[in-house]
């Protein structure tokens, strides 16, 4: 090509007819080379059926089905269940499928060639996809995606029962452990209520009750004994004014506490002495210990004049004999004396019977003080069983909450499995059997023609292109100046001699017949893709 030069719509048109011949040979020899390839491609048949998700024949709210999740999900579980190698095998052999394949390659490689020949499924909705396979042979076709369809349905029922299945015996493996937590947790509950039933809450209103009570019962009971100690001191002075009232003749002897315990009259009888001594006793034990040295000292008295009346006794028993003896000793004791000793042993009585009392009622003081620290302590524990019980209460509402909830979800797994099982559930349904396709889908014989003859013409405008750049012959008087730099003086015409109109007449005949040739041969091609 000539340096600087620039192509006007003139030399564009002078190129296109100058050169045109190449462009049709060009598109008239890839055209028949697309149609000779396209002719010789295996035809490729697809079959597909559409499913539809099925919703279940009880309403939702009777049963809850088991198996809830999407669409999606549940297609992409089942498409790796059906593409697996166990059942594409098991199909390619009942179908007798890639003969020609499987005496040359290893089992591994048909399976993966049949993967390749079963397209992605096409979800269509939102309960509804497609599935499709493609072979060589309509028929091959039609019977493998029946077959798929077949097995995605049997796998999609299978799989929901299974599912139903194991959530049932799931829940009642968990339903089961759950009780047994409750059971073991309500036996330690009642246990613990058993071993600290008086300390719980519940019980502080009778606890404060009791210790009410029990300390109205000690009130009275310190009544009670407070009187008691009264009519005891009350009695110890008329036991005291009582002997102090003795006959004269031993009257000096008893008149104050400060005298001798030696100082017994020897001129009254022994059995005086001796009731004087034991009075004196029981006035030193009013204000004197046991142990007392003048208390140990009468005592050592009253065992001596026992003894000398004893042997006065016996004595005058031997000489006199017993109703001597009888006499004696009820002439020695007054009719005045008798009475004040009957009041003395009167009074003695009652006051071992106060004492008697109050030690009954220092017990019963015992008792119900002990009582009181008891319902004390259990007030005090109350804070400690309440944080216990709280816990342990807590947890067994969680347990329980639990149990119930397992129990409800085990009952809807049962109904589910029972669903499932009867086939009643939501099920996949094939809406459009897949049949046999009437025409090959692929090669798309009309387009590879059309794209050989495409790829033609880009092929003769590039050949074109290049014969242009190579040309560096001068055509017009713009191409001298411009190339030259020259002025033109004259131009010469264009001399053509006979031999060069021939040439020029069939270059235009092969380039019109190879027009009429291209056009007649698409025209043959797309009656024959019509027809």
């Amino acid at each position: 090509m000539l340096p600087g030069k620039k192509f006007t719509v003139e030399d564009v048109a002078r190129i296109a007819l100058r050169r045109a011949w190449i462009a049709v040979v060009a598109v008239a020899l890839c055209g028949v080379i697309a149609v000779v390839i396209s002719k010789r491609l295996p035809n490729q048949f697809r079959s597909e059926t559409l499913i539809m998700l099925m919703p279940q024949r009880i309403p939702d709210s009777y049963v809850k089905s088991a198996n809830t999740g999407k669409i999606e999900d549940q297609l992409n579980s089942l498409e790796d269940q059906i593409l697996s190698r166990t059942r594409l095998e098991r199909i390619i052999l009942d179908l007798d499928l890639y003969k020609s394949l499987r005496r040359t390659l290893p089992m591994e490689d048909v399976v993966q060639r049949m993967r390749e020949d079963i397209p992605p499924i096409k979800i269509e909705g939102k309960e509804s996809f497609r599935l499709s396979y493609i072979s060589d042979e309509a028929r091959t076709a039609q019977k493998t995606t029946e077959r798929l369809a077949s097995l995605f349905i049997e796998e999609s029922v299978r799989d929901r029962e299974n599912l139903a299945e194991d959530t049932s015996q799931f829940l009642g493996a968990q339903l089961a452990d759950a009780k047994r937590q409750l059971v073991e947790h309500e036996k330690k509950l009642e246990e613990y209520r058993t071993r600290f039933g008086a300390e719980l809450p519940t019980q502080v209103t009778v606890n404060l009750q009791a210790m009410q009570n029990v300390q109205v019962q000690l009130q009275n009971l310190a009544e009670t004994m407070d009187r008691a100690r009264e009519r005891r001191l009350v009695l110890e002075r008329q036991s005291i004014d009582l002997q102090a009232d003795l006959p004269a003749a031993v009257a000096p002897q008893t008149a104050t506490a400060g005298t001798s315990v030696t100082d017994i009259p020897s001129g009254s009888s022994t059995a005086d002495q001796l009731q004087l001594a034991r009075s004196r006793l029981q006035s030193l034990l009013l204000h004197d210990k046991p142990d007392h040295p003048d208390v140990r000292t009468m005592q050592r008295t009253i065992r001596d004049l026992q003894a000398k009346l004893d042997a006065e006794r016996a004595q005058s028993h031997s000489t006199e004999g017993p109703a001597t003896t009888t006499a004696v000793a009820e002439a020695a004791v007054s009719p005045t004396e008798r009475l004040r000793q009957q009041r003395l042993k009167d009074l003695k009585l009652q006051i071992e019977d106060i004492d008697r009392q109050l030690a009954e009622k220092q017990g019963q003081e015992t008792r119900l003080r002990t009582l009181v620290g008891d319902y004390q302590t259990r007030l005090d524990a109350v804070p400690k069983r309440e944080s216990d019980l709280v816990e342990l209460t807590r947890d067994y509402a969680t347990l329980q909450a639990t149990y119930q909830s397992l129990l409800a979800k085990q009952g809807d797994a049962k109904l589910a499995a029972n669903l499932e099982r009867r086939n009643i559930g939501a099920q996949f349904k094939v809406l459009d059997a897949a049949r046999v396709p009437e025409r090959p889908f692929s090669p798309n014989r009309l387009q590879i023609d059309l794209g050989g003859a495409a790829a033609g013409l880009v092929i003769g405008l590039l050949l074109v292109g290049w014969l242009e750049y190579r040309d560096t012959t001068f055509v017009c008087e713009d191409d001298v100046v411009r190339a030259l730099d020259l002025r033109v003086l004259a131009l010469i015409p264009l001399m053509v001699s006979d031999n060069e109109r021939r040439n020029r007449r069939w270059r235009i005949a092969l380039i019109g017949f190879s027009a009429l040739v291209l056009a007649a041969s698409g025209a043959v091609v797309a009656l024959w893709r019509r027809f």
